[in-house]
């Protein structure tokens, strides 16, 4: 058997085509936003037109492609393509609905309650203790806890900053001060056992829990149909969180808690696209 030096075959890259299950309309308002800005900043040239650039984006964060798979495929570097992701998470980003607003808006179009509930991102581990915070007892995996409020169709309508996993749903909850907003709104709202407490005006609750049963204390059951009916009503919200993780670059984050923040507030903007075209 005799060696050789050559090469079997052509080394050339393989492009291949891939179905973005997106609208058209998503497309034009996230390349018209991009139009936007270039002319804002005047930046008069870039290597693709921002409806390319556009796709290459909703391609990244739809699929969670790598980003040096997308820039051999479009004859651009890695760095330029992470670029344009940044530039694109943060200009969606700055159009995220704020809570008080959100909260106005829905009473203003007749709603009573809504729906609110907390989720976990899940996040590649690391070593070191600075991943420690990260780490979820609840669901025995580190990620990033969130919430999201939703309307009684379950469309999400907000979202919370990304916390450390360990982080309880009621000091999220606490912190985002959603009992003050909700009663400066004149709106209920429906939540899980998670959020038992939040609310600590027991004569005029607007947050409403359900009943926990303890070691001493078994529900009656009177109490577990409430329960029942109350897990019904919760029902959409669960139907909120799984089309915003439609997006599979949430399927395992490799970022921080800030960066991570501004790229769940821009997807919420992107599923609200695709939600009302």
């Amino acid at each position: 058997m005799t060696k050789t030096k050559e090469h079997a075959g052509d080394t050339a890259s393989l492009v291949y085509q891939c179905r973005l299950p997106l609208s058209t309309h998503t497309l034009n308002c996230l390349a018209d936003l991009l139009r936007g800005h270039l002319k804002a900043i005047r930046s008069r040239w870039r290597a693709l037109p921002p409806g390319r650039i556009a796709t290459i984006v909703l391609a990244v964060l739809r699929h969670d492609q790598r980003l040096a798979d997308m820039a051999g495929g479009n004859d651009v570097s890695a760095t330029t393509v992470r670029r344009w992701r940044d530039e694109v998470i943060a200009l969606l980003a700055a159009k995220a609905p704020r809570l008080d607003r959100v909260l106005k808006k829905i009473a203003k179009r007749g709603g009573e309650v809504v729906l609110v509930d907390g989720t976990l991102i899940p996040t590649q581990r690391r070593t070191g203790s600075a991943d420690r915070p990260n780490y979820s007892g609840k669901h025995h995996h580190h990620g990033l806890h969130v919430i999201a409020l939703t309307d009684e169709r379950g469309r999400i309508a907000w979202i919370s900053a990304a916390r450390p996993g360990r982080t309880h749903d009621i000091t999220a909850a606490r912190r985002d001060r959603i009992v003050a907003h909700l009663r400066a709104a004149g709106l209920g709202a429906l939540a899980d056992l998670g959020f038992l407490g939040l609310d600590d005006d027991p004569q005029d609750p607007v947050v409403v829990t359900g009943f926990k049963a303890t070691r001493a204390r078994k529900l009656t059951p009177a109490q577990k149909q409430a329960n029942r009916i109350l897990a019904a009503g919760r029902a959409p919200v669960e139907h909120g969180f799984a089309h915003l993780k439609h997006w599979r670059i949430l399927t395992k984050l490799r970022t921080d808690t800030t960066r991570a923040t501004y790229l769940l507030r821009a997807l919420l903007v992107l599923t609200n696209l695709e939600a009302n075209r």
